[in-house]
């Protein structure tokens, strides 16, 4: 199995990329990794690799193909892809693309790597619009978000789709045996919510390719209610952010009264073994990155800030999304949604 990470992607490129792959090869020896750059920057950069011993037993899984050009986080996506020919973002889904490997891994551009996912690699038929799923930082229960902000503006048999990919990706990738999935929405009631969530809960309700339980409010997504929730992306997006900030701020103001007070302080200290498992269990560097399903290969799309934990658990991602034949299901998964719609 080979997989192509964009060397020069996230903020930290290439370093934590060079390092996050050359872990994973030491860990995994079913997968071969293509790295994408500047040749001679990332030669160095491997050269420098901490633990040469390491790199010597698996640098015949590791090839660099050289790229040019990179595209950043300020340009237009469509604009960049189309200027930049010889960018890590063409270069290594072109790779792709000719099946000369199954997964593209980028910690870079989320546009360039929705555009470039879209135009160079291509949809699986019958998807509308691929989407990008985002697991929530919810104890417990882990919840995959469909769609995350690839698409603001969708028609109702998109967000069917959605649901019905995040809940393929729920049961082989995360193991959950039978995923369920909500609709996000401003009341549980059927009736509730503008046109777009009303025909989308009709169409949910209606097929029979994954579990459908209904709508599901904001106010109970932390509680982990199901497996998979379903939005457009605008909706999903705003969902997402809002979960960040809430966890965010709630450390946050936990931080400030323990810390504000002898008595606060003492009891920050008893309870140090548990507050650090309830912050671990919010770490969302674990999971790796975000799936683009959808399309016609393995996309994943690693947190822009990602350090080479994050960019060895994006790649072991990679690598349990192909093996577990994502990409088949979900063209199964679309022709059944599509015979059921005509009927």
């Amino acid at each position: 199995m080979k997989i192509v990470l964009d060397a020069m992607g996230g903020d930290y490129a290439p370093k934590v990329n060079v390092d996050g792959a050359i872990d994973a090869l030491c860990a995994f020896e079913d997968i071969e990794v293509a790295l994408v750059g500047p040749q001679a920057l990332l030669e160095q950069t491997i050269a420098a690799y901490a633990d040469q011993a390491a790199y010597a037993r698996v640098k015949d899984r590791l090839s660099v193909v050289n790229a040019t050009e990179v595209i950043t986080t300020q340009e237009h996506p469509v604009m960049a892809l189309r200027r930049k020919k010889d960018s890590t973002f063409n270069v290594g889904m072109d790779i792709v693309r000719r099946k000369e490997a199954q997964a593209f891994v980028s910690a870079g551009s989320t546009g360039a790597v929705m555009a470039g996912a879209m135009f160079k690699i291509g949809r699986i038929k019958g998807i509308e619009r691929p989407a990008i799923g985002a697991l929530l930082p919810v104890p417990g229960r882990p919840m995959l978000l469909m769609d995350a902000g690839a698409n603001t503006d969708c028609k109702p048999a998109w967000i069917n789709q959605f649901a019905m990919m995040g809940s393929i990706y729920m049961n082989r990738v995360m193991g959950v045996k039978e995923p369920e999935v909500g609709l996000v929405n401003i009341g549980v009631e059927e009736a509730k919510g503008n046109e777009q969530a009303q025909q989308a809960h009709a169409l949910m309700r209606a097929q029979h390719a994954y579990k459908f339980i209904g709508n599901v409010e904001a106010r109970d997504v932390l509680a982990g209610g199901c497996d998979v929730l379903a939005a457009d992306g605008f909706v999903g997006n705003v969902v997402l952010k809002n979960v960040e900030g809430t966890i965010s701020a709630l450390f946050k103001l936990l931080k400030q009264g323990l810390l504000g007070s002898t008595k606060g302080k003492i009891a920050a200290l008893l309870a140090k073994d548990t507050f650090k498992q309830l912050k671990d269990s919010f770490n969302s560097e674990e999971v790796g990155g975000a799936p683009l399903l959808g399309v016609e290969g393995v996309v994943i799309k690693a947190h822009g800030n990602s350090q080479a934990r994050a960019i060895f658990c994006a790649i072991r991602q990679a690598r349990t999304v192909v093996s577990t034949g994502v990409v088949e299901l979900i063209r199964e998964g679309v022709a059944q949604l599509g015979e059921q719609e005509q009927a």
